[in-house]
């Protein structure tokens, strides 16, 4: 069984969310996720989370602190994230890129949007429906507070 560490940021602005929309190139399907990605190597932890903040949003964020570590089993993949805490120190929110080219190859960034911690009744349902990226979400609304 492979693993991947995926560590990914929760970008908060103003009791907001930031989250990136993919969309995949073959058949249109799109959803939306926390940015994020792998380390590099010689890179820590928090390293990877700005580079990774940058390349898919094009903010510049500082790391507050790691929130949470949780791991996912589907099939042969078992999944580990880490998700920090991030606070916008520079830039302004736009669809990034992925450097990767097997990823850039199957899927695009293309969208950004600030989904408001305090009123989730007001979400996308592509949002609600997604069984990743919304317990996700509602975990770390919990984490921060909400």
């Amino acid at each position: 069984m492979s693993e991947r560490i995926r560590y990914q940021g929760a970008i908060i602005r103003d009791d907001y969310i930031l989250l990136i929309k993919h969309r995949h190139h073959a058949d249109g399907r799109a959803y939306w996720i926390i940015p994020g990605g792998g380390r590099e190597d010689g890179e820590t932890e928090e390293e990877c989370v700005v580079r990774e903040m940058r390349e898919e949003t094009n903010l510049d964020v500082a790391v507050e602190k790691l929130l949470f570590e949780e791991s996912l089993t589907d099939g042969n993949v078992s999944w580990y994230g880490k998700t920090y805490w991030c606070r916008v120190v520079g830039g302004e929110a736009k669809p990034g890129y992925e450097p990767e080219i097997e990823a850039s190859s199957h899927y695009g960034i293309v969208a950004v949007a600030w989904f408001d911690l305090r009123h989730p009744e007001n979400w996308e349902p592509l949002l609600i429906n997604d069984w990743i990226t919304f317990p996700l979400v509602q975990k770390i609304q919990k984490m921060l507070g909400y």
